[in-house]
């Protein structure tokens, strides 16, 4: 029990840090939740074999802990010399997902990030509390654009409506999973959620919203998504013409079985690396669409290329409905809302007249259905039996697994983990999880499009679309190519789940908030 109340601590905290204007408290806080998700997590794996191998090697002990000091002592010694070099070190770590040992199975875990992450803080601490007179010195040798940013701050709006609703939310759906810790059927997965995810991926979020979004800062960040891409492209395609995987047993032996050959480059997961390409491809196509000479045009054109090809070796489903529902934003913002919608309406209306006429034909088969999903089908039924069992509050955090063993599919199940993001947060948290999943989603979205309408041609606004008066407001190119990418991920999680548990939810609201309300006060301070 300790255990929920800490974490509960930590939840506050990280709360603290998405609410909080820049200064010592929140630099206060976002230490503490450094701090208390590690602890928590040695608390909850004092027996594992890592930790206790750990405990009884002190020596062993010491040099892990003077390795990791020393490489986010580096870190931060690095960024406070280059800050600018902060999003995109973030941004190359993403990817990287270490499998790990923990909790008796095995995990891919972020470490890159996390050493990113704990090096952002502490410099962030140390830029709080450093002399007076070396704080005093910069803020004379900036003083012209402070004043500069203070007075667009001092005129500008901030986030109104439905979209000032966002960080209270954010906070409140950390708070939220910290509480289902109380009452989970499998506490310790939750805590594992919670402390390798919610908490890590919510800071990052804090330092991303406090970069200075500028074009410079927008173009190297567009830059390093496309070097990253393309290296797993490659290594993706050099996998599929030799026809065999760097890791995963469970995929290597799959494709034994299948007549086609599933590639996930560097990544555990084939879906988990189209999503990664399908994203890149949406930003990629974007920069395509508002580019401004023939040559850069040839040059994305030729990237999207390869990364629609390495998607392809993925055979990942869930990843090519995402990048449809990505491209069709960029067409909805850059050409016309009312052709998509269109669009969209007339594949509804098709599928409905399938059903009618076609019902009696073709009939769904769940039996046959669950094999050919992957399981999934029963993933869902299962969720939402779980959901009716417990339609208040759920089961807990991170209890799917085990309560869908449990409850529906017995021990022999040979797939639990949920697939669809509301489907786990209904099993999870109940009707209080859900409202704020749908009304966290709700308020994201407005917040990422606020004031579209004046810079896209497609929600009608009066422009040849070029890339924007350089001296006011970001590149329509980038709003347009993080609100897409956003999208592409929200329908993603409709079949793979990944929501705040993914740390691209969380950049991606942060750039988006940034890029759509740049002068609001904490940007200033």
């Amino acid at each position: 029990m300790i255990e929920s109340f800490t974490a509960v601590l930590a939840a506050v905290c990280v709360a603290v840090a998405i609410l909080d204007r820049p200064g010592s408290r929140r630099s206060v806080a976002m230490v503490l939740a450094l701090v208390l998700a590690p602890a928590l997590i040695a608390g909850n794996q004092w027996e594992a074999t890592q930790v206790a191998e750990l405990r009884n090697s002190p020596g062993l002990l010491i040099v892990a802990l003077a390795g990791v000091g020393a490489v986010v002592a580096g870190l931060a010694a690095l960024l406070d010399r280059q800050p600018v070099l902060l999003p995109v070190l973030i941004l190359i770590a993403l990817p990287f997902r270490i499998p790990l040992a923990v909790g008796g199975e095995e995990a891919n875990l972020l470490l890159p990030l996390y050493l990113v992450l704990a090096a952002g803080v502490i410099h962030g601490v140390y830029r709080q509390w450093r002399p007076r007179a070396t704080a005093a010195s910069a803020e004379g040798r900036s003083s012209g654009a402070g004043q500069q940013l203070t007075r667009e701050a001092a005129t500008s709006s901030g986030p109104g409506g439905a979209a000032s609703w966002l960080k209270p939310l954010l906070a409140v759906s950390v708070l939220l999973y910290a509480l289902g810790l109380f009452y989970s059927d499998d506490r310790s997965q939750g805590l594992l959620n919670f402390c390798f995810f919610l908490v890590p991926f919510a800071l990052v979020f804090v330092l991303m919203l406090d970069v200075e979004w500028n074009r410079r800062t927008l173009r190297t960040a567009l830059y390093t998504v496309i070097g990253l891409a393309l290296v797993w492209a490659i290594v993706g395609l050099v996998e599929y013409q030799l026809r065999e995987l760097l890791w995963n047993e469970v995929v290597i032996r799959s494709n034994d079985f299948h007549v086609y050959f599933r590639v996930n480059s560097l990544f555990w997961d084939p879906n988990v690396y189209g999503r990664y390409l399908a994203l890149a491809i949406t930003v990629v196509a974007a920069a395509l669409i508002w580019a401004g000479r023939v040559r850069e045009a040839v040059a994305l054109a030729t990237v999207s290329g390869i990364l629609w090809l390495a998607l392809i070796t993925t055979f990942s489903q869930s990843s090519f409905v995402a990048l449809l529902a990505g491209l069709a934003t960029l067409i909805a913002l850059r050409w016309s809302l009312k052709l998509v919608l269109s669009g969209i309406g007339a594949l509804a209306l098709l599928a409905l007249l399938f059903a009618v006429f076609a019902g009696g034909l073709v009939k769904l088969d769940l039996d046959r259905l669950n094999p050919q999903t992957g399981g999934r089908a029963d993933l869902v039924s299962g969720g939402i039996e779980l959901f009716g069992d417990k339609p208040l509050a759920g089961y807990g955090s991170g209890s799917f697994s085990l309560s869908f063993r449990e409850q529906v599919a017995g021990p022999d199940a040979p797939v639990t983990e949920s697939h669809t993001e509301p489907i786990t947060v209904a099993a999870e948290q109940g009707l209080v999880g859900l409202a704020v999943y749908f009304a966290l989603i709700v308020s994201s979205l407005f917040a990422l499009a606020a004031g579209m309408r004046q810079v896209m041609p497609g929600l009608g606004a009066k422009t040849n679309g070029a890339s924007g008066d350089p001296d006011r407001g970001p590149p329509p190119a980038a709003r347009a190519a993080i609100l897409a990418a956003y999208v592409a991920v929200l329908v993603h999680t409709l079949t793979y789940a990944g929501y705040l548990d993914d740390p691209v939810t969380w950049v991606l609201i942060a750039v988006g908030y940034s890029l759509a309300f740049p002068c609001r006060a904490t940007s200033a301070a």
